[in-house]
């Protein structure tokens, strides 16, 4: 059995997220909620428990008829993926402008057991 949660346009880059899949990939659910609660010291990584969470909801609404003990679950795969970019600018010296770009990303969690 397995299950995927998403997010998408998520406020912030892909190399950063990838920092935080990188620690989480292939580790039990309950050992990767550990993780990114108390060690890994990013933003980003509230968003990674919400939707791992959201991953084992998904998991336990679509197999209402079997039981499943969260300590079996692990995560299967997680695909960060760079997403749209919002174009900004800052005004600099002279009346010129430079460029910002605000950077988005997608994120996809695999639950199985």
């Amino acid at each position: 059995m397995e299950s995927t949660a998403t997010i998408k346009n998520l406020r912030s880059t892909s190399r950063k997220a990838c920092l935080v899949a990188d620690v989480v990939r292939g580790k039990n659910v309950g050992e990767a909620l550990c993780l990114l609660e108390f060690s890994v010291n990013k933003k980003i990584a509230i968003d990674f428990a919400k939707l791992l969470k959201s991953a084992v909801a998904n998991l336990q609404s679509k197999h209402t008829d079997a039981t499943i003990e969260v300590d079996e679950l692990r995560v299967k795969e997680i695909r960060v993926n760079e997403g749209p970019v919002m174009k900004r600018f800052r005004p600099r010296a002279k009346g010129s402008a430079s460029g910002i770009l605000k950077r988005m990303c997608h994120i996809t969690v695999t639950v199985a057991n």
